[in-house]
């Protein structure tokens, strides 16, 4: 049997263990990652390695900024003002939180950052009207993935780069990525998933979490008030982290420094007490990102993206090179894969896919290089597919069912507007 098939068997149980609900989500999301290591699909080098993940620490360290942020009466008093502006509307005080969501998602290149910020806060705005997180978690998750890096700013201003960089690494420069090009193709669905997640999203989710809700997702219990210092110190290292995070490029550092470094000065400045930091840690969490990120990395070193990609040729030839069927072939094999690989690594494999396939016939490949971008950052069904999708499933208190529920028809909507609308401004020919 060959470590292809055995990984996709593991990968098999992985998700009906998910959808069963008999474990925690991270207790089958490391007993997998044992399965592949026990099984030779990946060395136990390389699965320790997924515990000291950038993505990992990063999460552990926002979290206790967050729950630093959250002891003092700033999270509190902005929830409450959002609150008393929504009068008691849900839908009023979900496009307040997206928009903060979705603007964050522009200058923070990781979702997860974003949510991690926006979090604290819309959960002790829904807890002030008695709306449970699993009520709100889901549309604020899916804002910050499918909205990412939209704008040609902070992160998004490289895109462009990074497209043409393909390109010309293929040696195809007839064509070539604008600056405005990724922003022109994904701009409908953004302005579509601010207006569903805020309106639409929460009649889909549930009314109780389905599972314990993290801690992180709590909004701090009554505790005793943080002195003058204390209080203003949560403030600013909370934003001090945020900003730091937004200019990590410019500044030089990685973002899981940024956010050790602040959950460091949260506890050095007496925001919380070390006990305080340690159990703010979502290790239950943390395990559930490092058993999906090995599955993904296993999934990818196997051969499954290329066994896949290998075949979309042909089938670009059996449709005749139709504009909106090739890119909906570019758009819904990459979504589906997305969901069991990380979304950067379905890229690496797509991108030159597309290249090679435009170059075959003289076509643009501008359109579906967007389009595999719009696929890649549209995938939220399982938390396999990004480091905020656990961080929200767990925050939320979903399981694998009800992520399915809420998230595919929006996924078919993300589909029929990204395919059709970029492959009409940005056709093959």
């Amino acid at each position: 049997m060959s470590q292809l098939t055995i990984c996709l068997i593991i990968f098999a149980v992985m998700v009906i263990g998910f959808c069963s609900g008999k474990y925690s989500l991270a207790t089958v999301s490391i007993v997998s990652m044992m399965a592949l290591i026990l099984t030779g699909c990946m060395d136990a080098k390389e699965g320790l390695s997924y515990f000291s993940n950038n993505n990992v620490v990063m999460i552990g360290g926002m979290c206790v900024v967050a729950a630093g942020f959250n002891r003092t009466q700033f999270c509190t008093n902005v929830a409450n003002q959002i609150s008393r502006v929504a009068k008691g509307n849900l839908n009023k005080l979900m496009f307040g939180y997206v928009l903060i969501g979705m603007i964050l998602s522009q200058f923070i290149q990781s979702p997860v950052v974003a949510m991690g910020i926006v979090a604290p806060m819309l959960v002790a705005s829904a807890e002030n009207m008695g709306i449970k997180c699993s009520k709100v978690m889901f549309p604020i998750g899916v804002a910050t993935v499918v909205t990412c890096c939209t704008f040609p700013v902070g992160a998004g201003a490289t895109v462009a780069a990074e497209l043409n960089g393909y390109l010309e690494s293929y040696g195809y420069l007839e064509h070539m990525v604008g600056i405005l090009d990724p922003m022109i193709g994904r701009l409908p669905l953004l302005i579509i998933t601010v207006i569903y997640c805020s309106f639409f999203a929460t009649k889909l989710a549930p009314d109780e979490p389905i599972l314990p809700p993290s801690a992180s997702a709590k909004s701090a219990a009554a505790k005793e008030p943080l002195k003058p210092f204390q209080e203003y110190a949560g403030i600013i290292i909370f934003f001090a982290d945020a900003l730091a995070l937004m200019l990590a490029k410019q500044i030089g550092m990685q973002n899981w420094e940024i956010t050790v470094i602040g959950a460091l000065a949260m506890v050095l400045a007496g925001v919380l007490k070390p006990r305080e930091a340690t159990a703010s840690i979502p290790f239950s969490m943390l395990f559930l990102i490092v058993g999906a990120l090995a599955m993904s990395g296993a999934l990818s070193a196997t051969g499954a993206g290329d066994l896949i990609g290998g075949h979309i040729a042909g089938m670009v030839d059996a449709v005749g090179g139709n504009s909106y069927i090739v890119g909906f072939i570019f758009f819904l094999i990459p979504f589906i894969l997305t969901q069991v690989m990380q979304n950067r690594g379905t890229m690496l494999i797509f991108h030159p896919i597309a290249i090679a396939t435009c170059a075959s016939i003289g076509a643009n490949p501008v359109g579906l290089m967007i389009l595999i971008q719009a696929a890649c950052l549209s995938a939220f069904m399982t938390p396999m597919a990004t480091a905020a999708i656990p961080y929200m499933m767990e925050c939320g208190g979903y399981d694998q069912k009800s992520m399915f529920k809420q998230s595919w028809i929006f996924s078919i909507i993300c589909c029929i507007v990204s395919v059709g609308w970029i492959m009409t401004v940005f056709p093959l020919v």
